[in-house]
């Protein structure tokens, strides 16, 4: 029987992708934004591809404030772009 593999929304180009392909943003229940490696941490979880163009998608569509259901301030965007540099290079 084949595993069922879980599949993930990406909040930039709307295209349902493997998870393991996706990385994870994740809302704390204290209400703060930040990226999650290892996609096991507690909190509210949305996923986006790991490029600059779903980032940029997402950030134009409004995607995080969507998922949330809260307002995401610029600030919180730009140190998510550079997180998400610094995990593709890391990889």
């Amino acid at each position: 029987m084949a595993k069922k593999i879980p599949l993930r929304q990406c909040i930039g180009c709307g295209e349902m992708k493997p998870k393991k392909e996706l990385m994870r943003i994740l809302r704390t229940e204290d209400g703060s934004i930040s990226l999650d490696t290892t996609g096991r941490k507690n909190g509210r979880g949305a996923y986006i591809c790991p490029n600059a163009e779903c980032f940029k998608k997402a950030k134009n569509s409004k995607g995080l404030e969507r998922s949330f259901k809260m307002a995401v301030d610029s600030s919180v965007y730009e140190g998510l772009i550079k997180e998400i540099e610094a995990f593709g290079t890391a990889r």
